[in-house]
């Protein structure tokens, strides 16, 4: 009777663990997407444009799924706030480096490669919550430098989509530093509401039964968002 019920359990949860992620995987998959009202914008644009600019880095980092579920995977187990402070600031000088060097120097690197990297990431922060590199491997890498090289190519990926569209060389520095500024503001906004929710969820018996599940969650999206991105780079 026990096993049956505990075989019961972990079909429920399974369940919702397939669920889940079919829900989540077509939001995942253009989690880079750019509007096309953003987009006319974008290559309409002549002179400096600051607040715009602003605006539009951080509507897509909050619209950015893969970042949120990279940073949502970061502070999982983190509870105070200055280790917060650390592993988000090596995020975003890792991504605030390679954005702009990658616009301002028109440095091509492919968004599909890119893309599926940024998802490698995911899987990697949800194997690293489970304890998956010390338990199979014996070894746990230095996660603030994880962060930070993985930072490096969400930069990237913020750096390919601009690379998309014909950007005017008036005002394009000021520009490019007003989208990451927003970028910035977006991931502060995106990360106190995913902290105030975690902070009640932490409060609750649920948060401890569910933080395997949720991690495998995220390595699936990860993967999934892996497997979309190098299809296609091998039929485009």
């Amino acid at each position: 009777m026990h096993q049956s019920l505990i075989r019961e359990s972990t079909f429920r949860r399974l369940k919702w663990l397939i669920i889940v992620v079919i829900l989540c995987s077509s939001s995942l998959v253009l989690a880079h997407g750019v509007a096309e009202g953003d987009a006319a914008f974008i290559e309409g644009n002549t002179g400096v444009q600051v607040i715009p600019f602003i605006y539009l880095g951080a509507k897509h980092m909050v619209s950015g799924y893969d970042h949120l579920l990279f940073l949502f995977g970061v502070i999982f187990f983190l509870y105070r706030m200055k280790d917060i402070a650390i592993y988000v600031s090596l995020f975003a000088v890792g991504h605030s480096i390679t954005l702009l060097w990658g616009v301002l120097n028109s440095t091509q690197v492919s968004p599909y490669i890119v893309d599926a990297i940024i998802g490698v990431s995911v899987v990697y922060k949800g194997f690293d919550n489970l304890g998956g590199f010390k338990k199979l491997l014996g070894y746990q890498p230095n996660t603030k430098a994880a962060v930070l090289i993985f930072g490096f190519f969400h930069g990237f990926g913020l750096a390919t989509k601009l690379q998309d569209f014909t950007l005017s060389e008036d005002g394009l520095v000021a520009n490019i530093v007003a989208f990451n500024i927003g970028v910035e503001i977006g991931q502060l906004l995106a990360l106190s509401a995913i902290l105030i929710l975690m902070g009640y969820w932490r409060r609750t018996p649920a948060f401890q039964r569910y933080a395997f599940t949720s991690n495998g969650i995220l390595m699936c999206l990860g993967f999934m968002l892996m497997g979309y991105q190098l299809t296609g780079y091998f039929v485009n």
